[in-house]
């Protein structure tokens, strides 16, 4: 298939495994910032493809993980409510709240329902006048397109009844958050090729600037991952500290500019909540004031939230990069699938489910980057 088959070619894989090994002379640490490619690293078995001295970790790059605590109760508040629908992604309904997930929420009274669009959730508005319809709006600005899209057609076609709770979060503020924090040890970033589809590459210019980091855009098959690390390890050794492009088939410097602008149109960058970082300074998407008709926050009222409750799910540290999956004590234990403490092993994009699922876990003797 092409743009798939050439890009998992075994022999291309090992040459560029074999470029790596070439070209390291001293320990690098390199973070990925997208589940996607958390996942392909574990799934083909690239982090033991890796010469010892270079380290892969794992940073925030699973949106359904990094939606904190505090909007996952206020969408359990606004599904319990009488005569409103919550709409949401499959992964969303099982990360926990304060008080249960919005899975539970319906043993409450509540009325929550899968969908796969945003734009389902339109269709739903239409079929029920007589109900609120709330879409829980999360993702990066992969994402952001389509529910802009969403509330535009709702206001076309006349539903007042349609709202969206939105959490959606930007990368570049979260990395510069990240690079910024005392003890960071990244020294390498391998950026998030579906987020550039949209958004492009040339804001990354001042973080690779400013941190002094080498940026590579990076896809997701094998090929494409260790094209990557092999690009970031030679502007490492060299001691240079630029944006590449290597997933330059589906990403330009400026992105998608029809999705750029729609996304413009609907709503501001704005400080922002993350599970794990805290608040991150134009860390986010909000609704601009001209669509705070669809604003659910606005119709609604904000859930006031209590703290965050104790628990040894150590998701935070997980999506800083501070320790892999497996060296969270409850990983494998008691935190496993069927019995998640935290968004990292709910999410389809979570690295503890990625670890689980490609079986890095200490128990199975297997090494991890």
């Amino acid at each position: 298939m092409k743009f798939v088959d050439e890009y998992r070619d075994a022999e291309g894989a090992r040459a560029l495994a074999e470029g790596i090994r070439r070209a390291v002379t001293r320990p690098w640490t390199i973070m990925e910032v997208c589940g996607g490619q958390t996942h392909a690293i574990m799934k083909f078995g690239i982090d033991q493809m890796l010469p010892g001295e270079i380290r892969v970790i794992h940073g925030p790059g699973c949106p359904v993980c990094v939606t904190p605590q505090e909007y996952i109760d206020s969408a359990i508040d606004l599904a319990c409510r009488r005569k409103v629908m919550l709409c949401s992604f499959g992964d969303m309904l099982r990360v926990p709240g304060s008080a249960g997930s919005l899975l539970q929420a319906p043993s409450r009274g509540a009325d929550v329902r899968t969908v796969y669009s945003p734009l389902d959730a339109v269709e739903i508005a239409a079929l029920n006048p007589a109900r609120e319809v709330v879409f829980f709006a999360v993702g990066f600005e992969t994402t952001a397109p389509v529910t802009a899209l969403a509330v535009t057609q709702a206001r076309a076609r006349g539903l007042n009844n349609f709202s969206l709770l939105v959490a959606h979060v930007t990368v570049p503020g979260a990395l510069r958050a990240l690079l910024g924090m005392p003890g960071n040890t990244v020294q390498g970033i391998l950026a998030a090729g579906h987020v550039c589809t949209v958004m492009g590459w040339h804001e990354y210019v001042s973080l690779a600037d400013g941190f002094r980091v080498p940026i590579v855009v990076t896809g997701f098959e094998p090929v494409d991952l260790l094209e990557g690390i092999l690009r970031t390890v030679r502007q490492l050794e060299a001691g240079r500290h630029v944006v590449e492009n290597q997933y330059s088939r589906a990403v330009r410097e400026f992105g998608n500019e029809s999705a750029r602008r729609l996304i413009d149109s609907v709503y501001r960058v704005a400080d922002c909540s993350w599970r794990g970082l805290g608040i991150i300074p134009q860390g986010g998407l909000r609704l601009r004031p001209e669509w705070c008709d669809y604003d659910a926050e606005v119709r609604f009222g904000r859930c006031e939230n209590g703290l965050e409750p104790e628990s040894e799910c150590r998701a935070g540290d997980v999506l800083r990069g501070l320790i892999r999956p497996d060296q969270c004590p409850a990983f494998g234990t008691r935190c496993h699938p069927e019995n998640p403490l935290g968004a990292p092993m709910v999410s389809s994009e979570g690295a503890c489910a990625a670890y689980w699922k490609y079986g890095r876990r200490s128990d199975l003797g297997s090494p991890a980057s």
